[in-house]
């Protein structure tokens, strides 16, 4: 006889087999829509271009190069400042969770900055650090910074006391109780605060490119709307989704990876 799982884990399988198809369906149906209503004429095609155009924009973009360049481009800088910002923030977001008084000196700092608009600092850096690639990759790195520092630091503070307590009388030093058992303990909140940081950091990448790049995805968005460009502007639009569509799938999966008892 068959081994079988109880009900709960079942479900959570059939949840997990599930959902790829699931999401998969529902872009289908979304892009089939799409068609549908590009088909009987009650958008006009300067204003939405079909599915089947945007592909065949995509597609002569792709083999002209242009494409390649906006997307390598792009992939740079919110690989560089989604980077740094990620461990700059785990990095604070430790030290303040576990040393008072970088807590006391970290947490007005972070208070009394972490409301201001990050796209509104780009003039400023852009006149600090001029307008080439560091100005974007900063306002980046500050988007991300945030959510993953404040997200580290609730996870510090939330661990398991009796953890804390066991791992101090076994003779575990600072930095061991940190490795061992805070970052462990944080990393749920961490995961969180990636998510949170990868939305963020494709909202300022294109904000950046718009303002201050000749290339980029949002370089090119911003010139195909000047140009009444529908078709490249769609083209554009659609990377970026499928940017924040592989961005969550990558972090899922290292979400998994990192954290095999959730």
């Amino acid at each position: 006889m068959s081994a079988r799982l109880p009900v709960p884990d079942r479900t959570r399988a059939l949840e997990r087999r599930g959902h790829p198809l699931v999401r998969g369906v529902s872009l289908a149906a979304l892009a089939v829509l799409w068609e549908l209503v590009t088909r009987t004429g009650w958008v006009p095609p300067l204003f939405l271009p079909s599915p089947l155009d945007v592909l065949a924009s995509g597609l002569e973009m792709l083999r002209s190069g242009e494409l390649v360049t906006h997307v390598v481009t792009s992939l740079r800088r919110i690989v560089l400042g989604f980077g740094l910002g990620a461990l700059l923030g785990v990095t604070v977001g430790l030290a303040v969770g576990f040393w008072s008084l970088a807590e006391a000196v970290g947490n007005p700092l972070i208070a009394a900055t972490f409301p201001i608009p990050k796209i509104a600092l780009l003039p400023l850096l852009i006149l600090w650090l001029g307008i080439g690639e560091a100005s974007k990759v900063a306002v980046i790195l500050l988007g991300v910074f945030f959510p993953m520092a404040i997200n580290t630091y609730t996870g510090v503070r939330t661990a398991d006391p009796l953890l804390i307590r066991a791992a101090v009388s076994f003779g575990a030093g600072r930095l061991s109780l940190i490795r061992k058992v805070l970052l462990p303990s944080a990393l749920p909140m961490i995961f969180a605060g990636l998510r949170l940081g990868a939305g963020t950091a494709l909202l300022l990448l294109v904000a950046a490119e718009m303002i201050a790049a000749n290339s980029g995805i949002g370089a090119l968005v911003l010139n195909a709307q000047n140009l009444m460009e529908t078709t490249k502007l769609m083209v554009g639009i659609v990377l970026l989704s499928l940017l924040g569509v592989c961005s969550h799938w990558l972090l899922a999966r290292l979400e998994r990876l990192a954290i095999p008892w959730r």
